[in-house]
């Protein structure tokens, strides 16, 4: 589970020790669709798939530096950028029950084994073990291992990724967010991590997936509240926990990373989708997520809509061959 291991304690006098590594040549984002670039994904069991099959899908797509065997949610984009034919190698970096302190106290040597084009991180789902929804502690840390990683490539893209409401935060009476509207935590969580951006020049953006999964509920594709039922004709964005995120879920999470890292309408996809195939999405899911994802970016970047659905017979192929 997210807090599986519960609260570490943060030095905050700890230094950051620079690295000394090869730095790599810095592929520009606009040339991203001709030519390899590395991304690297760290966090928790938000990221890893916790709950989900998405935890082990595709691992062998994706280099798990820790060699845990995860393919989560990195794996999925990696998927999606395969069937546009983009070429990302893609990484992984997890801890269960972490913030971003626990990366930055335990995990440098592991982060620093290369310059990385692009990095997607995301902390502890309530902001601060000890005192939720203080976000004091993510912009403390976030902003320090961007600089730890810029000190390797100056051009890196550092993206912050604004994680979901929890019903069991909201539900729940013992929950810090409890008695307040379902989307209220998300809210929280994501000014948190603008006020991270907003300090520290090293980062680039904050990617809005807990704004997707109000969004999702606001439109009626997905339940609200998973502790009275799951409506008709609505999806769970919550597994059985109602705090990780189901197939559903972190489904979307990965069409917002998509759409943020490379620029593309989450809706060319299509709703043949080929993981979306694999995981058990009916059509109608997947087309319904992919809007939501690109309404979410739209909203937030002003993304160009290009719902053109690629002709892919390869992928389609992998799908079902």
């Amino acid at each position: 589970r997210d807090e599986a291991n519960g609260p570490r304690k943060e030095d905050s006098r700890m230094r950051v020790t620079q690295v000394v590594i090869l730095a790599t040549m810095c592929t520009p984002a606009a040339a991203w669709a001709q030519s390899d670039t590395t991304v690297l994904f760290i966090g928790n069991s938000f990221t890893y798939g916790h709950g989900s099959p998405v935890r082990f899908y595709r691992s062998d797509t994706v280099t798990d530096l820790n060699n845990t065997g995860i393919g989560g949610v990195p794996a999925l984009f990696k998927s999606f950028t395969d069937q546009i034919g983009s070429d990302y190698d893609v990484y992984v970096e997890t801890q269960p029950g972490s913030g971003l302190e626990f990366h930055l106290e335990n995990r440098l040597g592991t982060i620093g084994r290369r310059a990385w084009d692009a990095v997607v991180m995301h902390g502890q789902s309530t902001l601060d073990f000890e005192d939720p929804g203080n976000p004091d502690k993510l912009v403390d840390t976030s902003g320090r291992i961007a600089e730890f990683l810029h000190a390797s490539n100056p051009a890196v893209e550092v993206h912050l990724m604004a994680t979901w409401s929890r019903a069991d935060q909201t539900y729940r009476p013992e929950g810090a967010w409890a008695g307040q509207p379902i989307d209220a935590m998300a809210k929280e969580v994501r000014a948190g991590y603008d006020q991270a951006a907003q300090a520290s020049a090293a980062i680039t953006s904050v990617v809005p997936v807990g704004e997707a999964w109000n969004r999702a509920m606001e439109a009626g594709v997905a339940d609200s509240n998973p502790y009275d039922g799951i409506e008709f004709g609505t999806v769970s964005l919550w597994t059985y926990d109602y705090y990780h995120a189901s197939t559903y879920g972190y489904y979307l999470e990965a069409l917002v990373v998509f759409g943020r890292l490379t620029g593309r309408d989450p809706r060319s996809l299509g709703d043949h989708e080929c993981s979306a195939f694999e995981l058990g999405l009916s059509r109608q899911e997947t087309s319904a997520l992919q809007q939501v994802a690109f309404d979410t970016l739209v909203s937030a970047d002003g993304l160009t809509p290009a719902p053109f659905v690629l002709d892919n017979p390869a992928s389609l192929a992998r799908c079902v061959g």
